[in-house]
């Protein structure tokens, strides 16, 4: 779940870099534009992993404390 949802992220990044580049919203091109049920499901996914990195965020630093400890 961990690796699944780092991809996720990563692809939902270069969508916004994208975005802020070039004003291309990837996503939109390939299903159908920003409003669509496929490309909302996707940007939906993409926050819920985004979410879900925070956990591994914090995760990280528990276990940093733990060993330094």
């Amino acid at each position: 779940m961990n690796n699944t949802s780092l991809i996720i992220t990563i692809i939902g990044a270069i969508n916004w870099l994208l975005v802020g580049l070039f004003q291309f919203d990837f996503v939109a091109a390939i299903c159908g534009g920003q409003g669509s049920w496929l490309s909302r499901i996707i940007y939906v996914i993409v926050g819920l992993a985004g979410l879900w990195c925070i956990n591994l965020l914090f995760r990280h630093n528990n276990s940093t404390q733990r060993s330094n400890a």
